[in-house]
């Protein structure tokens, strides 16, 4: 496939995933964008702190285009502030911000893609010696992977939150899919896992 075609199709999907991310924040106080709701602390705004972060370095910094400000997550002396530290937002940072910063990465990667051949070579330091050469076109599918796993966790936590599902408002479930309809679906499935582990 010429790159002329595959570039528009891979942005196509990488947008899809960003638009997914941020739209679970819609509508929520910023105690729901920020809560775990499982062990390990998966928390809305987090998700999106943390992709901000994935996309300045595999789309940015490793071809030569380091994303010009200082993420909120590296203290003044470059490093990380802490564990996990891109996978939550601190009380002072406002879910604005931080989506707005999510904003502003992605043009910083949209014009990496558009302006870097797909077979241009970057390393990536983190990765292990011996395997840390990557074209530009795995790092885009890279990031599409990324980004695509923790939306589908973002779909999970918002419907823990307020039973808000759905890839985008009014693009996945028929109206006659309701309340009723679900909870009866969700019983159908219970059944099925019953009976299932009765005759195991």
């Amino acid at each position: 496939m010429a790159e002329r075609d595959a570039k528009p199709g891979l942005r196509r999907y990488l947008q899809a995933g960003r638009d997914v991310l941020v739209w679970k924040l819609e509508g929520l106080s910023e105690y729901d964008m920020r809560r775990p709701l499982v062990p390990t602390g998966t928390n809305l705004l987090g998700l999106v702190k943390h992709m901000a972060g994935v996309e300045t370095g595999y789309l940015g910094s490793i071809f030569g285009r380091p994303f010009p400000e200082r993420l909120p997550f590296i203290d003044e002396h470059g490093e990380w502030s802490g564990p996990n530290a891109d996978m939550w937002a601190r009380p002072q940072e406002t879910s604005r911000g931080l989506v707005d910063l999510y904003r502003r990465v992605w043009r910083h990667s949209d014009e990496t893609i558009d302006t870097i051949p797909l077979d241009t070579v970057g390393e990536v330091p983190w990765w292990p010696e011996g395997r840390r050469e990557l074209t530009l076109h795995l790092a885009i599918v890279h990031v599409i992977v990324d980004t695509q796993r923790h939306a589908g966790q973002a779909d999970i936590v918002r419907e823990q939150i307020d039973g808000v599902a759905g890839y985008l408002p009014g693009r996945d479930f028929p109206p006659e899919w309701d309340e009723a309809w679900w909870a009866a679906y969700r019983d159908e499935v219970e059944r099925a896992a019953r009976d299932a582990a009765g005759s195991a």
